[in-house]
């Protein structure tokens, strides 16, 4: 699903961000980005949502490369992901229904049918009966739930999310995990950026660490 042969990406006033990584994802999968703080992580999530497009090497998503994808192409490509940031980047000018409703007025989504899938997705996040609020009013836990929500409202293949439990304790953080586990178990291939290890459960996962922009891929880690 997610393929990237030899990719670096470059930035002319700072370097590689990225040098020279390879790794693939399939479908389904649950694959944690690792690394210290500045080691890269954003910049991988980017490439992999089409956001960035690699300076070197190929990016594939569905066997289609991105460098090779005219610029009004990419929109559609992005439409498989769902992105869940590090700063929310919530409306709080808008309540919980508006919030999570935004990725399918884009679309052209609206009226009964958008309004059963934003509940649903509430719903599915624990929010349901806060969809008047407005973000302000709710704690960062259930901010990140909101953003979560949004991101999934229009049932992305790819959930990506960086950092979303950076800021939380461990309750919330434990919380949180468990969510994206859940989108897994139905076959959605999840993607979590972390500084930490996220010691919460004992599963195998894919771990690309990242340091300084330098990749090394762990296929069996108990996290």
């Amino acid at each position: 699903m997610i393929v990237f042969d030899n990719v670096t990406k470059r930035y002319p006033a700072s370097g590689d961000a990225i040098s020279q990584a390879s790794f693939s994802i399939e479908a389904g999968e649950l694959v944690y980005v690792t690394g210290h703080s500045g080691a890269g992580k954003s910049t991988l999530l980017k490439l992999m949502a089409s956001i960035e497009r690699p300076t070197t090497g190929t990016v594939l998503i569905n066997n289609q490369n991105v460098n090779k994808l005219k610029e009004s192409t990419l929109p559609y490509i992005r439409r498989k992901f769902g992105l869940v940031f590090q700063d929310h980047k919530l409306l709080y000018d808008r309540n919980c229904f508006q919030n999570v409703a935004l990725p399918l007025a884009i679309n052209g989504i609206t009226g009964s049918d958008a309004a059963k899938r934003i509940r649903a997705a509430l719903d599915k996040v624990g929010l349901l009966n806060r969809e008047k609020c407005m973000p302000i009013t709710l704690s960062g836990g259930e901010q990140q739930r909101l953003a979560i929500a949004r991101a999934v409202v229009s049932k992305p293949a790819i959930l990506i999310a960086d950092e979303p439990t950076g800021n939380l304790d461990k309750v919330y953080a434990a919380d949180i995990v468990a969510l994206f586990k859940a989108f897994q178990q139905v076959g959605v291939t999840v993607i979590i950026a972390t500084h930490d290890a996220l010691g919460q459960a004992s599963q195998e996962n894919k771990v690309l660490h990242l340091n300084q922009g330098r990749l090394s891929i762990q296929t069996e880690v108990m996290i």
